[in-house]
């Protein structure tokens, strides 16, 4: 039996990639594609997959809202992201997907990860596997520095981490389909759990908060 997947990415040269690495083996097949979370919903209705690939960075509606609208539906998710796996895949597996691979992975890695999925069992790297098993009984060691950022809210996380890569309040709002205004009232809300004073320790402090996920 073939697997049926549908490719959920805004970048096309991206889902090109992925189109064709699964097209290649022959128990799986990309019967569709998308480039946001809504045409991914009108996607996944006309085709009903038996699994969604999803990054977590779409425009307008995340990967993360994406996944919790599939909760109630039969197919399985995937996410492959370039976002910093210790951070987002705990969160991606909490919101409903079975597994996270992280882009820079082999593609046969990828594929894998895809069969393994099917199975129904869920797919993380070792390292993630065991943080989150150290977790569940009870030994795992908090890093202090992550605790604040741990508190924020998905979109609050989503607009912290473009603020460390330097993009601007419109370049925010362009990106996640928000308005300047909005997005100003994310970055009083991040100051305030973070216990910021300014913008400039909120720049500074996300800044080096993406460099230390960048040399993990």
């Amino acid at each position: 039996m073939v697997c049926r997947v549908v490719i959920v990415d805004d970048h096309p040269i991206v889902r090109a990639g992925l189109a064709s690495l699964i097209d290649s083996e022959s128990d799986l097949s990309v019967c569709g594609q998308a480039e946001d979370a809504r045409e991914a919903l009108r996607v996944i209705e006309r085709e009903q997959p038996d699994l969604v690939l999803v990054d977590l960075s779409l425009k307008g509606t995340s990967g993360l809202e994406l996944i919790k609208h599939l909760t109630d539906r039969p197919v399985k998710v995937l996410v492959v992201s370039m976002h910093d796996e210790a951070t987002w895949s705990e969160r991606a597996l909490a919101a409903g997907a079975l597994g996270y691979v992280h882009k820079s992975e082999a593609t046969r890695d990828i594929v894998q990860a895809i069969r393994r999925v099917m199975t129904g069992r869920p797919y993380v790297s070792d390292s993630i596997a065991e943080r989150i098993l150290r977790k569940m009984v009870g030994t795992a060691v908090p890093e202090p520095s992550e605790d604040p950022v741990s508190a924020l809210s998905d979109r609050e996380l989503e607009i912290f981490q473009r603020i460390g890569e330097g993009k601007t309040t419109q370049e925010i709002g362009d990106s996640l389909c928000l308005s300047p205004k909005t997005v100003q009232t994310y970055r009083q809300r991040i100051k305030q759990k973070l216990g910021l004073e300014n913008a400039a320790e909120l720049s500074s402090q996300a800044t080096r908060w993406v460099v230390e996920r960048s040399e993990r």
